[in-house]
């Protein structure tokens, strides 16, 4: 075989491994950080070396990093955007503007290193640094930053902070200088304005020295759990020093959150699988009886989250309280404390969902909130529901627990104040909006994609996503080919209509001319039609309507089954007549989406015959 047929073979297996390998290049960050925590000034001085791999195809002569303290100064951008924005979080306000120099946070770079160099050019600009590099970072190479770094961990005020509202002494997240991300879009350097996050996927080895009274929960395995004891071991140290180092681990995480208190009680569960659960929490008459009761809920929602989402990869996973709501972090999440058991479980489901749709598929927050956002709605919708269905949470299961999402997005199309939820989510013009964007519309996204593919098909689709795409940062396209894949239908079109414009969803029944139904499209955004009629024999007959666009039809599912299917609607029609076989003095009525799954924000039309009115009524 020559040389040319072995090249061209080569290529050839290249292309179709390019072709079926769901990849991208990016980089990768590998912490060491060295902590002393001076309690009495609430300062961390640390020393950080930062193993930093580039591996894209460019040449970077600069690199930047987040300094997220430094937005709880007055006059930051975060304190601004909070004093000036229409509807501030009530968290934040003017809170900022009002602190004392010794209430402020802030992270001051004492030193940079690179590859044993001292690095002179670099400086501060809000919550970015930016470092000029001597000799640039070429690709497909590996350097090592040597950091010196003085932090001051702020009044709690959003997220982060000591001293919070339930007595929580020290919530400690976005504390360390973390290298900005660069990936196929370039940099990231957005400030820090209170929302989202994109971090680079690495590993943590972080010790953590304070007074030996405090507990600490936090990110990854304690490394030195029997020196440590306080519930991480069964073997409790006889004595300890005034001081002690927490030793950390953690491997493919994308950052680090820790916690200490010194009155945290610590309850250990191991699953049947394995997997310890850890919850830290402050004992007393508004939280002892809920906490105590929590684990053996949240193993039965990891068993359920696992099934149907995918497997968690990690084997920890600690529900701290602490911080100012609900905030996920890797193997983490800090939770307010103090509350009602439903309210305890809806909490702890919301933020470890989280592990999923952020800390494992990573997708950049800032420009796809509702990727995270949502789908972590649109599971944790699926849990507590299930919850209720077996019995370890008050209520009734629903058959459908996304139908309230859908009501509330229509009630909010009538509002004015809908954005696209391609918005970075920093550039909503209100905090109403980013919520109803990001938790809301992204929930209902993927509610009116069930309704337009089937839930075979879309349930599937959820579990193919996730083991394609985990620890990759897919975006908006990456998810939708997927679901083009396992229905069969294309898609692009619905990704345009519903996260590139606020078009909304209207359909009517016209009329019923003979053995035909007149259909009329009267919103901005086209979709197929699940058409059902009832008879007066109480029969129930089923038409769907397919969109031209797809190019396909959805499969039968559990609410929608045994159609008939019609000839495509195009488009560019707005109405559409569709024939049936009946007449219309056999038929009760004829009805759009009998499931209301579909975001029709007019529903009144919706029917055949219409409702009649109290006024016609009264004629």
């Amino acid at each position: 075989m020559n040389r040319f047929v072995i090249a061209l073979l080569l290529g050839l297996i290249n292309c179709i491994g390019l072709n079926a390998q769901p990849d991208r290049w990016q980089q990768a960050a590998n912490y060491k950080m060295d902590i002393d925590f001076n309690i009495k000034k609430h300062q961390l001085s640390g020393q950080q070396t930062l193993e930093y791999t580039n591996n894209s195809p460019d040449t970077l002569d600069k690199v930047y990093y987040h300094l997220y303290f430094n937005a709880f100064k007055p006059g930051s951008d975060m304190d601004v955007r909070s004093r000036s924005i229409i509807d501030p979080d009530p968290r934040v306000r003017d809170r900022i503007v009002k602190l004392q120099k010794d209430e402020q946070g802030f992270q001051n770079i004492r030193s940079i290193k690179m590859n044993g160099k001292k690095v002179d050019s670099y400086k501060t600009e809000g919550t970015i640094l930016i470092v000029d590099l001597k000799e640039p970072i070429l690709p497909h190479s590996t350097v090592v930053f040597d950091m010196e770094f003085l932090a001051q961990i702020p009044q709690q005020i959003r997220r982060t902070g000591r001293f919070n509202s339930e007595g929580i002494e020290y919530s400690v997240s976005q504390w360390y200088p973390k290298m900005c991300n660069y990936d196929y879009q370039g940099w990231h350097t957005d400030q820090y304005i209170g929302r989202e996050f994109y971090g680079i996927w690495g590993s943590f080895d972080v010790k953590i020295t304070l007074p030996s009274n405090y507990i600490v929960a936090g990110t990854g395995l304690l490394q030195n759990k029997d020196e440590i004891g306080y519930g991480y071991s069964d073997n409790e140290p006889e004595s300890r020093p005034k001081r002690l180092t927490w030793h950390f681990k953690a491997d493919k995480v994308h950052d680090f959150v820790w916690a200490a208190d010194p009155d945290y009680k610590q309850i250990a569960h191991t699953m049947k699988d394995g997997t310890v659960l850890r919850f830290f929490y402050q004992p007393g008459p508004k939280t002892t009886d809920n906490w105590t009761k929590l684990p053996p809920v949240m193993e039965e929602v990891f068993n359920f989250a696992n099934k149907h989402f995918g497997p968690y990869p990690f084997s920890q996973y600690s529900f701290i309280q602490g911080g100012d709501g609900g905030m996920e972090y890797p193997m983490a999440t800090l939770i307010t404390g103090e509350r009602k058991f439903g309210s305890l479980v809806g909490v702890s489901v919301h933020e470890l969902m989280h592990s999923w749709y952020q800390m494992v598929l990573g997708s950049n927050e800032l420009l796809y909130a509702w990727m995270d956002e949502g789908f972590t709605e649109y599971a944790s919708s699926e849990v507590m529901n299930h919850l209720k269905n077996v019995g370890l949470l008050d209520g009734n299961a629903v058959m459908d627990p996304h139908i309230a999402s859908v009501n509330n997005y229509i009630e909010f199309t009538k509002t004015g104040l809908e954005e696209p939820l391609s918005t970075h989510a920093d550039h909503f013009n209100t905090n109403r909006a980013y919520g109803m964007a990001a938790y809301v519309k992204g929930e209902v996204f993927l509610e009116q994609l069930r309704y337009i593919i089937g839930d075979e098909a879309f349930n599937r689709g959820m579990l193919r996503y996730y083991n394609t795409w985990k620890f990759k940062h897919p975006n908006p396209n990456d998810f939708i080919r997927i679901m083009e894949k396992v229905s069969g239908i294309q898609l692009d079109w619905f990704l345009r209509y519903f996260v590139n414009t606020t078009y909304t969803i209207d359909y009517e029944v016209v009329e019923m001319r003979g053995k035909e139904v007149i259909l009329r499209r009267n919103g901005g955004m086209p979709m197929p039609i699940d058409l059902t009629v009832i008879l007066k024999s109480g029969e129930v007959k089923r038409y769907y309507i397919p969109l031209d666009l797809m190019l396909g039809i959805k499969s039968e599912d559990n609410t929608f089954n045994g159609f008939t299917a019609s000839s495509p609607w195009h488009w560019v029609h707005e109405s559409f007549s569709i024939p049936i076989n009946e007449h219309p003095s056999e038929i009760n009525h004829v009805q759009i989406d009998v499931s209301n799954r579909m975001a029709d924000v007019d529903r009144t039309n919706n029917l055949w015959p219409r409702p009649m009115k109290a006024k016609e009524i009264y004629k």
